[in-house]
């Protein structure tokens, strides 16, 4: 298959799994109550909508480096991202985890509030840290084309152990309150 195809094939299934990954955003929020019933489903969920959020990201970013690479003009603005992809995984990870945190302060008070902003911050540092180096990972290797497989295991391991720390904090909240 040669690599326009491949490009838009790749685009074709990245939009299927997006809906699909809609899907399981709604279904997994509005039952995240029954998840934390059951301390293993809890990390099972956790993980795999992790899991699931990096392989988009993933394939958002491969499917990017096709359309660039054979779908744009050989002009020095079209490859900006693919020359700095430091850069950009630093800034689309920084917005990410800020997206989840505020997501986070929803699933707790139904809305972000401003006064408690800085706590929910502060308790998802730890979390933002390790699913933060996750993300930048995955781009950054993604848009230099060196993702290997065994840099995709060491990076789903960082979000299983993430999805352990986010579980087991939930647990100790429950058990103070």
């Amino acid at each position: 298959m040669d690599s326009k195809k491949r490009t838009v094939l790749l685009g074709l299934v990245f939009l299927s799994l997006l809906i699909f990954a809609y899907i399981e955003n709604s279904s997994f929020f509005g039952n995240v109550g029954d998840v934390f019933s059951n301390v293993l489903l809890a990390v099972f969920f956790i993980f795999f909508h992790n899991v699931l959020v990096v392989s988009l990201i993933l394939l958002g970013m491969t499917f990017y480096v096709g359309l660039v690479l054979n779908f744009m003009s050989k002009r020095e603005e079209d490859y900006v991202v693919l020359h700095n992809p430091r850069i950009f995984a630093f800034v689309f990870t920084i917005m990410v985890i800020f997206i989840s945190i505020l997501r986070a302060g929803t699933l707790v008070y139904g809305k972000v509030f401003i006064e408690t902003l800085g706590l929910v911050i502060l308790l998802s540092t730890p979390n933002a840290i390790i699913e933060g180096y996750g993300i930048f990972q995955t781009i950054e290797r993604t848009l230099k084309r060196s993702m290997t497989t065994k840099a995709l295991g060491g990076i789903y391991l960082l979000f299983l152990i993430a999805a352990l720390i986010e579980v087991g904090y939930v647990y100790l909240l429950r058990s103070m309150v």
